[in-house]
């Protein structure tokens, strides 16, 4: 078995790495574990200094490594941009915080002293997916790297270059070898790898499906798991939106990434008093999205990742509008090389459909009318996921009402759901659990040492 990379806007191979072999996974999990013997002891300002140098090679070589990104799996060109400075800045803000976000408390108790120490877990896996190939994988990796962890990462098979390019920065930034280091394993490598007992924690991206394998292997181990998986993320349209603003988001909320992302709004729940103006702007809108070349400049909707992931989405409408779903633009895949895919809206979906009840992972989206804002947050929570989930409303209660109605980890009000590194990011239900970023997300891959000193 070997990672393939296909560049998406062509379909053509451009980069092939053969697997590591189980000798070599071995060795590179053995020198994980010995490196993290000494990396934990590391104080916080080497660690940091170090964090700082990767973030400053990632900024200097911003162009040449967004190109990588665009290449493996198709992002615009200016997406990947964006991506690479969103890492160097979580490098940077971890680098910065890590000291103080982990620095222990003391709680007064009948004790002398008493509190909680954070303290490194060991080597944690980290499973991770294509469609943000560094973002991913760095915010993962630099609070767990800050908090005296180290990495082993196990990177989609489509995005090899993206992976090894990881290991080498963090080498080329002075990190000793084994902090970091990349596996190009199997299936059967990784389950082996999640059993070691050197190895403490698992974190994954990814499908639900794969949440579901990783969770349950690792806790046939006992090992630590944080999941962060599919979503159909609602984004709700109250009575007071702002539509001039909020039309325009919302067109960008569903095309990033080429539509490919755990937390691009995927549902339009619009009550009923401005349906009509709502779906009218947004079709229009859609309609326009330029759909190119992800290096072109003007291009603002690439090819989504492989054939099989075109396929899969143009499955999905088909059966949708088979069903009685209506298209208002969009839904047929274009006569020409790549795996292309315009922007699209459906109304008149219901859960029969396969747009109804399925995670769409492409341009696509789904509008849905709402009697009023409790019915537009009770079709926003009918479903099994909760990741991310935005309220649209000018109104102050209407607000207050989307952020205590929706049921997600995130709720965003007249924003795009994001993730920054200040703030914890995660779902639930079946969206995963645990936490990435923020002060939750450093201490997820720690030790909570309570410790306790008797008076004397």
């Amino acid at each position: 078995m070997s990672y393939v990379a296909v560049n998406p806007a062509t379909g053509d191979e451009v980069a092939r790495f053969d697997n590591h072999g189980t000798a070599e996974i071995e060795r590179r999990v053995d020198l994980a574990h010995e490196r993290w013997r000494s990396w934990r002891t590391v104080p916080f300002e080497e660690r940091a200094r170090l964090m700082v140098s990767a973030a400053e090679l990632l900024e200097a070589e911003l162009p040449a490594v967004a190109a990588l990104l665009t290449t493996e799996m198709g992002k615009t060109f200016a997406s990947a941009k964006g991506e690479v400075a969103k890492c160097a800045m979580c490098m940077r803000y971890y680098a910065e915080h890590a000291a103080r976000l982990l620095s222990t408390e003391h709680i007064a108790t009948t004790a002398e002293d008493s509190g909680v120490r954070y303290e490194p877990l060991g080597p944690v896996l980290a499973i991770m997916p294509w469609n943000f190939p560094l973002w991913q994988v760095i915010r993962f990796a630099a609070p767990a790297l800050m908090a005296g962890n180290v990495g082993l990462l196990k990177h989609a098979s489509n995005v090899p270059g993206a992976a090894d390019f990881l290991e080498q920065l963090f080498r080329r930034a002075g990190f000793p070898d084994g902090v970091f280091t990349n596996l190009f394993a199997s299936i059967d490598d990784v389950a082996t790898v999640i059993a070691d007992d050197r190895v403490a924690a698992v974190t994954l991206t990814g499908s639900e499906r794969a949440g579901r394998s990783v969770a349950a292997q690792a806790g046939q181990h006992l090992k630590k798991t944080v999941l962060e998986l599919g979503g159909s993320d609602p984004f709700v349209v109250a009575g007071s939106a702002d539509l001039a603003r909020t039309v325009p988001l919302a067109v960008t909320a569903r095309v990033q990434n080429n539509g490919q992302s755990c937390i691009a709004s995927k549902r339009f729940i619009v009550v009923a008093s401005r349906a009509d103006e709502f779906l009218e702007r947004f079709t229009a809108s859609m309609a326009e999205v330029p759909m190119g070349d992800p290096f072109d400049p003007a291009t603002v909707l690439g090819p989504v990742v492989s054939a099989a992931q075109r396929d899969e989405l143009a499955g999905q409408v088909d059966d949708s509008v088979q069903k009685g779903a209506t298209v208002t633009t969009g839904g047929a895949v274009p006569a020409s090389p790549g795996f292309y895919y315009p922007a699209t809206v459906l109304t008149g979906v219901d859960p029969t459909m396969r747009a109804g009840c399925e995670e769409l992972f492409g341009p696509v989206a789904v509008v849905q009318v709402a009697d009023d804002l409790d019915d537009a947050l009770t079709i926003a929570n009918g479903t099994p996921w909760g990741l991310g989930a935005s309220v649209w409303a000018q109104d102050r209660d209407e607000q207050r009402r989307g952020i205590e109605g929706l049921e997600a980890g995130l709720v965003f009000v007249n924003a795009i759901v994001a993730s920054t590194p200040e703030l914890p990011f995660g779902g639930i239900r079946r969206s995963g659990y645990g936490r990435e970023l923020g002060a939750h997300g450093i201490h997820e891959f720690t030790n909570v040492k309570t410790f306790f000193v008797a008076a004397t």
